[in-house]
């Protein structure tokens, strides 16, 4: 995956949440686009309510996909 890729998801308007899928098989939901940092080779997703924040190597990006709304 690359930063373009990612910046175009978090620029969509209205934003859209959207969900993103390790090569190990983990998830991480990406529903305020503030709650990201994203720099040329990684990516940092926050979980400001569980005071947790997760950081992902691009490469290890397998796909996104939009969260169904509820």
């Amino acid at each position: 995956m690359n930063m373009e890729t990612i910046r175009e998801w978090l620029q969509r308007v209205p934003f859209e949440p959207f969900e993103i899928r390790l090569s190990n098989g983990e998830a991480h939901q990406v529903r305020h686009s503030e709650n990201v940092a994203l720099a040329k080779t990684r990516i940092a997703v926050a979980y400001p309510e569980a005071d947790r924040m997760v950081h992902c190597s691009l490469v290890h990006i397998n796909s996104i996909t939009a969260l169904q709304a509820v």
